[in-house]
């Protein structure tokens, strides 16, 4: 499972990640190409420097040439002065000291020439090839120049004296040794033909020249610096060798980071698919997962944790206790746990905990911890695996009140029993004391002067005994699940009734009544028993309410029909309404259920047994808070025809 790579993943990752082994190559070609660069323009101005300085030398040099040029062109310029005073004769031209010195210096030979070119004298004589008077092994003539000098005026012409000198001993003589290693110094003539060279022929040089005009000394005559070794291509210097190996190296480099990167990549795709296998597994799980350190700080939680408190995940990681899912109430409780559990001290069969959702709610968990252990096999925490046993306890406490309420049932059921038993029993005596009442009367009458107080009570007590008599034959009836007894009855004179069974009980509790009953309602069809006990129930819940509540204590008790808005009245609505604390924000369903009560002592069927009532009359029961404050408990029930129209519709339904 962690060779495959789900498909996502592979079309998630960037494809310039994938290249990024080769970013090293690119950042490598982008250096060489700039070294390329700069070797260009360095070897430009490199060579623009060295003619520069070339320039600059062919120039000095020629300067220096041209000096000695005209210094020698001077020197003839004084021997041809000297000579004018002289006789014209072979052996007046050898006779000048300034010849020697010549000859010594630069000169090849001196020739005075008459004004017709004719050789007057010619010094040294007769030599096919003049050598200086102090010649040196390399000073070897090839061509030879002339310097040329007027012996006459122009009023008196003399002729003309003629030095020839040789251009290599110029030019060896006057070029200094370090320039002529530099250049291949060379005087040509405008035919390009090499007059005179400081190399031979062997060692030509190779580099770029420059030529400079000699000036008017030598006409027609230039110098020639030509560098003797041409510099080096830039292509071919050594910082470019070892750029070629660099890249070389930097190819093989590039080579071996691919495969690495490929093999980094494949461990990192199967790490992607087993985290997201792991990441999948976790959030599918039913369980939470919680990861904490040492110090209980949140490391890790999946979604079914985060599902339990209400938080998400960036909210719990990284959270110092106390957490937020800690219940307010028992922070010192939680942390002495915590405090436990680190300590390695958790039980191993897990622990039961209180937390309380982000919503308010509460959250019943089992929790069980383990050693947390990192890669090199050192514990660095704890996880926690966290159950949510919420339900299992609302079902074990639905169950404890299920069997609660069967017992409380079942003692209800051998109540009911006993209260039929008592029904049966007390029938008799009740009888009895009717019969007895009866007889006194009798007896009273006959003696001729009856006390007309004593004839009052006896009179009540009858009335009484016989009331008594019919709600125990009622109550034994209901009990015994036989059918109630629908009569006609005025249902004002049933509410007055049974508020005046309650007269004493309200004036001891300071409870005042007040009526509001409608004096045109129209009659029902009810047991009339049954609902005076449904009115005795709820004008005594009322009082019971009060019975705390201090001040004013009122109750009101008010009857009316109730139609819709041009049709005849089909139900007649009674209302109690108290002053009291109200009902709670409870609704009519709660208030009515089996077993629950909001007195101490309640049994929790008195609401219950009302609606049953109602109901069983085709009426409806309902509770609300008052207007003013307190609560409002109503039932309705249907007016004589339309109870009438609802028995036969009944009637025929079930035939």
């Amino acid at each position: 499972m962690s060779a495959v790579t789900p498909p996502i993943e592979a079309a998630a990752r960037p494809a310039g990640r994938r290249a990024l082994w080769a970013l090293p190559l690119w950042l490598s070609l982008l250096f060489v190409l700039g070294v390329i660069v700069w070797a260009q323009r360095n070897d430009r101005d490199e060579r623009e420097e060295l003619r520069k300085t070339m320039i600059s030398d062919a120039l000095s040099l020629e300067a220096q040439l041209r000096d000695r040029v005209d210094e020698e062109t001077a020197r003839l310029t004084a021997l041809a002065g000297q000579l004018r005073a002289a006789r014209p004769e072979p052996g007046a031209l050898g006779a000048q000291p300034e010849v020697a010195a010549g000859l010594r210096r630069l000169w090849l030979s001196v020739t005075w020439l008459d004004p017709r070119n004719r050789i007057i004298a010619h010094v040294p004589e007769r030599s096919p090839v003049p050598q200086p008077a102090v010649a040196s092994p390399q000073d070897e003539p090839g061509l030879s120049m002339h310097l040329v000098a007027p012996v006459g005026s122009a009023d008196a012409p003399g002729g003309m004296l003629v030095a020839r000198f040789a251009p290599a001993v110029l030019l060896r003589r006057g070029v200094p040794w370090w320039l002529a290693r530099k250049y291949d110094v060379q005087l040509v003539d405008g035919f390009d033909q090499v007059i005179a060279s400081t190399a031979d022929s062997a060692s030509r040089a190779r580099g770029d020249s420059y030529r400079v005009s000699f000036g008017p000394s030598l006409h027609d005559t230039y110098l020639q610096l030509t560098q003797r070794e041409a510099p080096l291509p830039w292509f071919r210097t050594l910082p470019l060798v070892l750029i070629g190996g660099f890249l070389l190296l930097i190819g093989v480099a590039t080579a071996l980071l691919r495969r690495q990167m490929h093999q980094v990549m494949n461990a990192e795709a199967s790490w992607r698919s087993e985290a997201a296998w792991r990441g999948a597994m976790e959030d599918s799980a039913l369980v939470g997962l919680r990861a904490r350190d040492d110090q209980g700080r949140l490391l890790y939680v999946n979604r079914t944790f985060c599902d339990m408190v209400g938080y998400r995940a960036d909210e719990l990681i990284g959270r110092s206790p106390p957490m937020p899912y800690w219940p307010p109430d028992a922070i010192d409780e939680v942390m002495w746990r915590l405090r436990r559990n680190l300590a390695g001290q958790a039980p191993r069969e897990g622990y039961e905990a209180s937390w309380r959702r982000r919503d308010g709610r509460s959250l019943d968990v089992m929790v069980f911890e383990s050693p947390l252990v990192d890669a090199n096999g050192r514990q660095i925490g704890w996880m926690g695996s966290i159950v949510d046993i919420t339900e299992r306890k609302q079902l074990e406490e639905r169950e404890h009140r299920q069997t609660e309420t069967m017992a409380h049932h079942a003692r209800l059921t051998m109540l009911g029993e006993v209260a039929s038993t008592l029904a049966h029993e007390l029938n008799q005596p009740l009888m009895a004391i009717a019969s007895y009442t009866t007889g006194i009367t009798n007896s009273l009458q006959r003696s001729g002067q009856p006390d007309p107080v004593v004839m009052g009570a006896l009179e009540r007590l009858g009335q009484q005994a016989a009331h008594a008599g019919r709600i125990v034959q009622r109550i034994r009836e209901f009990l015994t699940r036989r059918e109630p007894q629908h009569e006609a009855c005025e249902l004002n004179q049933i509410i007055r009734d049974a508020v005046a069974l309650l007269q004493r009980e309200l004036q001891r509790r300071g409870v005042a009544v007040e009526f509001a009953l409608d004096p045109a309602l129209p009659q029902v069809v009810a047991d009339q028993v049954l609902i005076e006990q449904v009115v005795i129930n709820l004008v005594r819940n009322a009082a019971d309410a009060l019975a705390t509540q201090a001040g004013e204590r009122r109750i009101q008790v008010a009857s009316s029909p109730v139609a819709a808005p041009d049709l005849a009245a089909r139900f007649v609505r009674i209302d109690v309404v108290d002053n009291g604390p109200g009902i709670g924000g409870h609704g009519i369903e709660t208030l009515c259920a089996p077993f629950y009560s909001t007195k101490r002592d309640g049994m929790g069927m008195g609401l219950a047994i009302c609606r049953s009532i109602i109901e069983a009359h085709h009426g409806a029961f309902d509770a609300a808070a008052a207007p003013g404050g307190g609560a409002r408990f109503s039932f309705s029930l249907p007016v004589i025809a339309h109870a009438n129209a609802v028995l036969s519709a009944q009637e025929e339904a079930s035939s």
